[in-house]
């Protein structure tokens, strides 16, 4: 044997001798053990011994018969390579238990394996069509959104499904049979695959619920606007699968459970919790006309009522409007929101103040916060009255250029005529002025959302501060903490939210709050202080149930995003658009943002690397292209992002739209 034949025959073998220490490593991994990353691992080698786990950005489950496989998920499709490790050499199925990226990023992978993909048949359309859920012209009424704002994570090329599964399917390969369960919950059509061996079910859960009773994250299981839907989805998920009697779940992200009935009824335990904090601190739909104001007093102009000589609102019969109206001596008016009104009927209201209260003009209109049904008639004011626009400085690029950000009820998702509000006077947060012989403060003061002011002044001997949606209630009835709907996607993280709120509003000790949907409250000092304390308990609340380590990485659909969010760009057209990104941890985070793109839309750079010291913001422009071959119409980027070396894969991405002829900026029309 010369050298070179003797040298070959060393590294052969050196090779098939790792290759077997691999394997011998994947099969001795005790039951329950958490994968590696980068390593096969047997989760369950008693039960299942064909089974192995790989771990990327999900736990990808490989069942193997002979060295063929089927997958459950995908992840970043780094498995694929490393199958021959375990003796695998054909897949035939991969099975997705929902859409979210992180489990099928790696679908781009697949060609060359041709395996049949299967999908739940209530996401079917989000695997084949995910660009029709990405919209440049938001509505309220946009499935899968919370007023216009996504909460779905679609791919961001189609995926090619072979077949999709309903509840109850049954699903068979090779001799292995497998149940489809409809386990929606953290996905609108998530699903669980249960696979019987003997007399016991292994269930590959998805991300129902994680080790721990814990929940993957919580603005994908946030589907409406505060009335807990997808809370309850969950609950009804975890009861089905307790009812199985499952022996182990086997979940897409982090360790196998083995205690899964134990679990489950934890997780129920939280969720339970959550839902008694989550739903409204008032009588929704059942009182609250009943308590919405016994302070004010009918006027002999219809439906205006008077709250004190100078302070006036609209009020009737399942009346909700947004209107608050200061009216000095002079007869001069500023208003506070408007909205949620017909424009004739405000007109008749107005020009009855004229004949009964000596009503002259309108000389503002101060917007509260940033939700456009606060200001769906303020151009009525602006064309007719002459009213001038005033805000605080952090609402002006919510309101001015909404369709730069993906928040809940902005005004251009309400089919108006208009689209955006622009100001004539910006305030920073704590600037007074005098008005008519009246002094008031503007301060920010978030709560519902960061985007949000309250102003305060005295009004006829009392301290008056409108409120806006954040605090609605009955003063008198200690049930009740006041606090209006917690939506993620307002931009509402606790801390800069309705706990800065209560705070706040607990040290400015008013005499009278003055709400949002004509609710007027007097007296609040005990409700304010049930509504701080309800704020604390609901962040308790989050930090129990969500599993990532800071809860607000889990809670805030937007601790990373893109500005503008949705841009336009003609064929071989250029775009920049910053990338945003928050630390809310106290130390340095090193972080990983790398851009993944349709083909024919190339971002530069395509990878964005550093550090931001702890409890900060930081922002970097990147520039987008489209190439003659980019296909034309909305198309998303994701943003795969790692933090201190925890990989989430493509939780984010914004909108691109390509046309067919040479524009730019972002689509306003």
């Amino acid at each position: 044997m010369n050298i070179q034949t003797f040298h070959r025959f060393f590294m052969r073998s050196l090779f098939c001798a790792y290759a077997l220490l691999v394997a011998v490593m994947a099969s001795e991994t005790q039951p329950g053990e958490a994968a590696v990353k980068g390593r096969f691992s047997q989760p369950d080698k008693k039960g299942m011994p064909g089974l192995y786990v790989w771990t990327d950005l999900c736990n990808v489950y490989v069942l193997r018969e002979g060295d063929t496989a089927l997958l459950v998920d995908l992840g970043d499709g780094s498995v694929l390579e490393h199958l021959g490790e375990i003796g695998v050499h054909s897949v035939e199925w991969v099975l997705f238990t929902h859409h979210h990226r992180e489990q099928c990023q790696g679908y781009g992978r697949l060609k060359g394996w041709h395996p049949k993909i299967g999908v739940p048949d209530a996401e079917l359309t989000l695997f084949e069509h995910p660009n029709d859920f990405r919209k440049m012209h938001p509505s309220l009424a946009d499935p899968f959104t919370v007023y216009g704002s996504s909460y779905v994570r679609p791919p961001i090329e189609s995926v090619t499904v072979d077949r999709s599964f309903q509840g109850m399917d049954m699903f068979r390969w090779r001799g292995h049979q497998f149940w489809c369960v409809d386990t929606r919950g953290n996905s609108p059509g998530g699903m669980s695959y249960l696979y019987k061996t003997q007399d016991r079910w292994r269930a590959f859960s998805g991300d129902v619920m994680l080790a721990g009773a814990r929940l993957h994250n919580w603005f994908d299981s946030e589907w409406d606007y505060g009335f807990g839907a997808g809370i309850y989805a969950l609950a009804r998920s975890a009861a089905t699968l307790r009812n199985l009697d499952p022996e182990i779940l086997l979940p897409a992200h982090g360790d196998m459970i083995r205690e899964p009935i134990k679990t489950l009824g934890d997780f129920d335990g939280k969720l339970r919790r959550l839902e008694k904090l989550y739903l409204r601190g008032y009588e929704l739909n059942t009182f609250a006309e009943a308590s919405q104001d016994p302070v004010s007093r009918p006027t002999l102009v219809t439906d205006l009522w008077q709250i004190s000589p100078h302070l006036f609102k609209f009020k009737g019969i399942n009346s909700w409007p947004n209107f608050g109206l200061i009216l000095s001596d002079s007869g001069r008016a500023l208003v506070v929101d408007c909205g949620l009104l017909d424009v004739g009927y405000l007109d008749r209201a107005l020009e009855g103040m004229k004949s009964q209260f000596g009503l002259k003009s309108v000389d503002a209109v101060v917007i509260t916060h940033m939700h456009g049904d606060h200001f769906l008639e303020v151009p009525h004011l602006q064309k007719k009255w002459g009213a001038s626009v005033w805000g605080l400085e952090c609402m002006q690029g919510p309101c001015e250029t909404p369709e730069r950000y993906d928040y809940a009820a902005s005004i251009n998702a309400y089919g108006r005529e208009f689209s955006a509000i622009h100001f004539d006077r910006l305030f920073k947060s704590g600037e007074t002025f005098a008005w008519e012989g009246f002094v008031f403060t503007v301060d920010w003061m978030p709560g519902q959302t960061e985007f949000a002011l309250c102003l305060h002044g005295r009004i006829d001997g009392r301290t008056v501060a409108f409120t806006g949606d954040n605090i609605l209630g009955n003063p008198r009835d200690s049930r009740q903490s006041g606090h209006e709907a917690v939506v993620a996607h307002n931009g509402s993280v606790l801390e800069e939210g309705y706990i800065y709120g209560s705070q706040y509003l607990l040290e400015l000790k008013p005499d009278l709050l003055v709400g949002g949907h004509s609710w007027v409250m007097d007296q609040p000092g005990a409700l304010l202080k049930r509504y701080h304390r309800w704020s604390l308990d609901m962040r308790s609340a989050f930090k129990d149930l969500l599993c990532t380590e800071d809860y607000r990485y889990g809670y805030d659909p937007f601790w990373v995003r893109a500005e503008p969010y949705r841009t336009r760009i003609g064929p071989a057209g250029d775009q920049t658009v910053r990338v945003h990104l928050r630390n809310f941890k106290k130390t340095p985070q090193v972080h990983r943002i790398e851009f993944h793109s349709p083909q024919g839309i190339k971002v530069e750079p395509a990878v964005i690397t550093g550090q931001l010291p702890g409890q900060s913001r930081g922002q970097w422009p990147i520039r987008i292209h489209a190439e003659t071959s980019a296909s034309q119409g909305v198309q998303m980027i994701a943003m795969d992002v790692t933090t201190d070396g925890h990989r989430y894969g493509e939780w984010f991405d914004f909108v691109v739209q390509v046309d067919g002829a040479q524009s730019g900026g972002v689509d306003s029309k």
